[in-house]
């Protein structure tokens, strides 16, 4: 697709997202994933989690209601600078992923336990480059550790899941390095809350966030993040 002006472009960028996030579809199997054995030991203060896992617009709705998460920017990793625009992305050919930048709060919800609610209400690890109508690379799942120590909780997690796999398929979950992350467009941030009536919201993402709640009512809290 060419590159259109940049006013043009704000313009007509929903319907461009046609072409990605806007299939119709039904929400994935939610599993109750399991505690982590591994524990994260994480310092005081604000820390950053990246996550890939199929469209960006259902990460951030689930992970806009877990507490003690403070901030969701939908966006961009895996790839470079220059082609981390949405429509550019699209096209499965830059390397990147799209992902969310989750900013939490270790002394509320520990990086493990974001881990868990990755694997079980916010992307299916059993697809290999897509989720659900979603298909590409730029659909990948993956974890992008940003130290040593979420490194090892996440190869860890990924490690146990592999052993008990209630999904009773390959997980095909990568965890891979941290090259960059570049937020999306802004009409893609804080888009659930902003589209309730959208009818891939409606069909693919509501239901994930519903699944928070009923799953895992430790982490569910009802005021949406706002980016």
């Amino acid at each position: 697709m060419a590159r259109r002006p940049r006013t043009l472009w704000a313009g007509l960028a929903l319907a461009f997202a046609a072409s990605a996030c806007q299939q119709p579809a039904s929400a994935e199997a939610v599993v109750a994933a399991p505690e982590a054995a591994v524990k994260a030991a994480e310092a005081p203060g604000a820390r950053t989690a990246i996550f890939a896992g199929g469209c960006f617009w259902g990460m951030e709705a689930v992970f806009s209601h877990v507490k003690g998460v403070s901030s969701v920017v939908s966006g961009y990793t895996g790839g470079n600078r220059a082609q981390a625009d949405y429509e550019t992305v699209s096209g499965g050919a830059t390397g990147h992923a799209e992902s969310i930048r989750v900013t939490y709060d270790p002394s509320v919800v520990r990086y493990d336990q974001l881990l868990q609610v990755f694997f079980g209400v916010a992307s299916d690890p059993t697809e290999l480059n897509r989720q659900g109508p979603d298909t590409g690379t730029q659909y990948r799942n993956a974890l992008v550790p940003l130290d040593n120590e979420q490194r090892r909780v996440a190869a860890g997690y990924v490690a146990q899941l592999k052993v008990l796999n209630p999904w009773k398929r390959p997980i095909v979950t990568r965890i891979e390095p941290y090259k960059g992350f570049f937020a999306a467009e802004a009409y893609h941030q804080d888009f659930a809350l902003k589209n309730p009536d959208h009818g891939y919201i409606k069909r693919w993402d509501a239901p994930k966030v519903a699944a928070l709640q009923r799953t895992f009512p430790q982490f569910w809290k009802a005021a949406f993040t706002r980016n």
